[in-house]
């Protein structure tokens, strides 16, 4: 550092400009199987999302991403990876920074502009991690997601656990700048504006998938092609046809010479991704 540098940095004064508050919020998604499965037939799949009910104000009881204040002493990708540990006990192997929100009144407490970020469990890492509501969190847990769009256009996001239903409605819009946003027109039971978050998350998620990005971090080292469309049909909401899927699919992948067993139907190849 030369001298004009050095004397510049100290006689910088920080506290003459103003300073937002930043945060991470973490769009955890994972595909769960249904109970009541039998011998021959394979458990139906889901696609869920992971939430927080928050146990203090602002918002309290409703229900909101994991996520929090980031510290002097982290990045905000280090930030991410804590807060959703601290308040789930989820612990990240994917995290992708999706987009910053930062709406002049999305927190009532002070201008905060969040930093969003989509992560992705496999069910095998699920088996290996308990779930447990930590720091302000009253309750975290799994909801099942849809998001689809009406005939008039607007999207319906629903969030469903055992009795508690959770939902917005919204519209994606382009804004000045070319941006694609979504906009809230009714909003049920969410904080924030994490209603939006997570459809943008959702969006994401469904393009990284349809490009076989992502997909393959929802499953096992070694999977079926059935397991690989079945994932995509969850994520994306469409019932795809096999022999298109699959013959697609198959640029992405390599074959292990290894078969299935043990499913009561029959056998079938076992792939892995292509490196």
């Amino acid at each position: 550092m030369n001298q004009e540098e050095q004397q510049f940095l100290e006689n910088y004064n920080a506290e003459q400009y103003w300073k937002p508050s930043v945060t991470a919020d973490i769009a955890v998604f994972a595909i769960q199987r249904e109970a009541g499965a039998t011998y021959r037939l394979d458990p139906k799949k889901k696609l869920c999302l992971l939430l927080i009910k928050r146990g203090a104000p602002p918002f309290k009881d409703c229900w909101a991403l994991p996520g929090g204040f980031l510290r002097e002493t982290e990045t905000m990708t280090e930030c991410a990876a804590r807060e959703l540990y601290e308040e789930t006990g989820a612990e990240a192997t994917v995290l992708r920074h999706i987009g910053v929100f930062s709406g002049l009144k999305r927190d009532p407490r002070t201008r905060v502009i969040s930093n969003a970020f989509l992560s992705v469990l496999s069910e095998e890492k699920l088996e290996n991690m308990k779930i447990a509501a930590g720091d302000d969190a009253a309750y975290a847990g799994w909801f099942e997601i849809q998001f689809t769009q009406g005939k008039k256009g607007e999207y319906l996001l629903t969030l469903q656990h055992d009795d508690i239903k959770i939902y917005s409605s919204m519209k994606k819009i382009k804004n000045k700048y070319g941006m694609t946003e979504f906009k809230i027109l009714k909003n049920g039971g969410f904080a924030f504006d994490h209603a939006e978050i997570i459809a943008s998350a959702i969006t994401h998620l469904r393009y990284e998938t349809k490009h076989f990005e992502l997909i393959f971090d929802f499953l096992p080292e070694k999977f079926t092609l059935s397991d690989l469309q079945e994932i995509e049909e969850r994520v994306s909401g469409k019932t795809l046809l096999a022999s298109n899927y699959r013959r697609k699919a198959e640029n992405f992948l390599t074959q292990t010479g290894e078969m299935t067993n043990g499913f009561g139907h029959r056998p079938a190849r076992l792939f892995t991704r292509k490196k």
